[in-house]
């Protein structure tokens, strides 16, 4: 009885493999990147809106809230700007990662097809030039 031996299976197969995965994947990462630093900016602006109408609150004559009702909204304003400002920075220095790779891995796929493109020249040319030989007699 002939018995296969199974080949370890790779998440990829090659390095090619993996270079034409991540370029189609790039683009996608970089753009949740972006939407995510835009809706980070939007909820920033409307935190800054509900802390000039809190302002704008206390400001104004007449009854005003409790102490604690003050305090509460303060410290809940102060730590929801502290974690938007935290996920914007974390989403920028994302978007400045996926900036600059991208043209380093554009280099590093372009090479690889000039290799690859090379390569299958060689084969070319070294199989015609044996197709080309007088067989010995």
């Amino acid at each position: 009885m002939s018995e296969k031996k199974e080949e370890p299976s790779y998440p990829l197969k090659t390095v090619h493999d993996f270079l034409n995965e991540l370029d189609k994947e790039w683009d996608s990462f970089r753009t949740a990147a972006l939407i995510g630093i835009i809706t980070s900016a939007v909820l920033l602006a409307f935190l800054v809106f509900r802390i000039l109408l809190f302002l704008a609150v206390l400001r104004k004559p007449g009854p005003r809230p409790g102490l604690f009702a003050s305090l509460d909204e303060i410290l809940f304003l102060i730590l929801i700007a502290a974690f938007v400002i935290y996920e914007i920075s974390l989403l920028l220095r994302q978007y400045r990662f996926f900036k600059k790779w991208e043209r380093r891995v554009g280099l590093l796929l372009h090479l690889e097809e000039e290799l690859l493109t090379d390569t299958e020249r060689e084969e070319a040319d070294a199989g015609n030039s044996l197709k080309n030989q007088k067989p010995p007699l």
